[in-house]
C-alpha cells in the first residue's frame, strides 16, 4: 500500500455522481444522471478531495501530477453486502453443486453456512483478520474502496464477538472503509432448540454492548430464521439501538419483505423470489434492496427482477455477496456486467447502484460513493475513454489507479505512463 498525500489528477473523463438535488438513494431517471465532466482535474490533500472541477486546475498547485488523457474516474464501489470474514474453503461443496445437488439440500445435510461456522469457531482473531485483509485487498484490485463484512459463521455468542473484534482490526489496519455488521441469525445450530431465544437474549445484548450502533442482519428463508423469528431478533435489535438488515426471498417468498419495511429496515437484499406486489412495497419505501446477481449466477437460480423494480421507482444497489459457498466472487466490474445482462439494468444504473446507492444503504453518502470536494479521496482511474466498458467487458482490464481514503492501493506506473 502507498500512501500519497498530495495528488492531482488531469484532463479525466470524470463520472462524479455528485447530487443535484435531494440527498438519499436514487431512483427511476436520476439513475442515469452520472454527473459527468467531460475533461476535469481532481486534486488530493491527505484523505480528502479538496478540489474538483471542468478544465485545467488552478496555477499554483504544486502536487503530484498524473495526466489521465481522457481516460475514465469513477468514485470507489461501494460493496454493501459480503461475508469476507471466514476460515476455510467450501471446494467440495462446489463440485456437489456442479454435481446437480441444490444449495438448500447441501446446507440441510449439514454443508453450507454450518461448514463455515465449523472452521470459524476453530479460528483465531488473528486468523480472521488477516483473512479479511486478504480478501478486501483482492476487491481493491477490482476498484472496491469501501466493503460492509458480515458476522454470522460463529453462531454463538464469543465466536460472533470475535468475528466482529476481527472485522474491526481488519478496519484499523486497512486503508479502505471496512464496515462490520451482525449476523448472528445466519442460520440455526441443529438440535439446539435453545439457539434462537440465546442468540436473541444473550448475543444481541453483548454486541450491542461492545459495537453500538452496528446493524442487525438475518437470514430469513426456509430451513434459516422464520419470519417470526426474524421480527423478534429485529425487534429485540431496534430495542438496543441496532439497526435493521435482511437477507430475504433468496429462494422462498414467506412474507419477510413487508415486516422489514414495517421494522424501517435500511436494506433488504436477495428478492430472487419476491412477488411483484412485495417488489413494488418496497420501491414506493425509503428501504433499498440490494441486488446479489453473482448468487444467481453461481446458483443457477433467477436474478432479482430488476427492470422491473427500478421502473417501480425502487432504490437498487448492487453487491458481490461474496462468501465461501454461493458467491466465491470479488469483483465489482464483474457483478455489473451480470446486472447489466442478467437483471436488463442500463450501464449508468448499474454504475450508480455499486457506488451512491450502495453507500445509501451504508449510511455512508457523505463520505463515499460519489467524487465531490470535501468527501474522502476513494477515486479509480480506468484504462477506458467509456465507462460503459466498465460493464460491457467481461473479466477486462483492471484499474490503473484504485485510491482509498487518500491511499493508492493499486498503482500502475506504467500503464498511467
Amino acid at each position: 500500500m502507498r500512501g500519497v498525500a498530495d495528488f492531482l489528477l488531469v484532463n479525466a473523463r470524470i463520472v462524479s455522481l455528485r447530487q443535484q438535488d435531494s440527498a438519499g438513494p436514487r431512483r427511476g431517471a436520476a439513475l442515469l444522471d452520472l454527473g459527468v465532466i467531460e475533461r476535469g482535474f481532481i486534486r488530493v490533500s491527505g484523505s480528502t478531495i479538496a478540489e474538483l472541477g471542468e478544465g485545467d486546475p488552478p496555477d499554483g498547485l504544486h502536487t503530484r501530477v498524473i495526466d489521465a488523457r481522457g481516460r475514465v474516474v469513477t468514485p470507489g464501489f461501494v460493496d454493501c453486502h459480503t461475508h469476507a470474514c471466514f476460515e476455510g474453503e467450501r471446494l467440495d461443496e462446489w463440485e456437489m453443486k456442479v454435481a446437480g445437488r441444490s444449495y438448500l439440500d447441501i446446507q440441510a445435510s449439514g454443508g453450507g453456512i454450518m461448514a463455515s461456522v465449523m472452521s470459524v469457531r476453530g479460528a483465531t482473531t488473528e486468523s480472521l483478520t488477516q483473512g479479511v485483509l486478504r480478501r478486501t485487498r483482492e476487491m481493491a484490485q477490482y476498484g472496491t474502496t469501501t466493503v460492509e463484512v458480515k458476522s454470522g459463521y460463529g453462531l454463538d455468542t464469543t465466536t460472533e464477538l470475535r468475528m466482529l473484534d476481527a472485522i474491526t482490526a481488519a478496519a484499523l489496519e486497512s486503508p479502505l472503509r471496512i464496515l462490520p455488521t451482525f449476523l448472528g441469525a445466519h442460520a440455526k445450530v441443529l438440535g439446539d432448540d435453545g439457539f434462537v431465544e440465546r442468540t436473541i437474549e444473550e448475543t444481541l445484548p453483548r454486541v450491542a454492548s461492545a459495537f453500538p450502533g452496528l446493524s442487525a442482519d438475518a437470514y430469513c428463508e426456509t430451513g434459516a430464521w422464520s419470519v417470526e423469528e426474524c421480527v423478534g431478533y429485529f425487534t429485540k435489535a431496534k430495542s438496543l439501538g441496532l439497526g435493521v438488515r435482511v437477507h430475504t426471498d433468496q429462494f422462498n417468498s414467506l412474507g419477510m419483505i413487508p415486516r422489514a419495511i414495517e421494522l424501517g429496515a435500511s436494506s433488504v437484499d436477495h428478492l430472487e423470489a419476491a412477488t411483484d406486489e412485495d417488489l413494488a412495497r418496497v420501491a414506493r419505501s425509503s428501504t433499498i434492496a440490494v441486488g446479489l446477481p453473482a448468487a444467481s449466477f453461481c446458483l443457477a437460480t433467477p436474478c432479482l427482477r430488476a427492470r422491473a423494480f427500478v421502473d417501480m421507482g425502487g432504490a437498487l444497489a448492487l453487491a458481490t455477496n461474496a462468501n465461501p459457498g454461493s458467491a466465491p466472487v470479488r469483483a465489482m466490474p464483474l457483478i455489473i456486467a451480470f446486472a447489466v445482462r442478467e437483471m436488463r439494468m442500463l450501464p449508468a444504473e448499474a454504475l450508480v447502484a455499486s457506488t451512491w446507492n450502495a453507500a445509501c444503504a451504508l449510511k455512508r453518502e457523505s463520505e463515499c460513493g460519489s467524487l465531490e470536494r470535501g468527501k474522502s479521496a476513494d477515486l479509480v482511474l480506468w484504462p477506458h475513454t467509456d465507462e460503459r466498458a466498465i460493464g460491457y467487458e467481461i473479466a477486462g482490464a483492471l484499474p490503473l489507479l484504485v485510491m482509498a481514503r487518500g491511499n493508492a492501493v493499486v498503482l500502475d506506473e506504467t500503464g498511467i505512463r
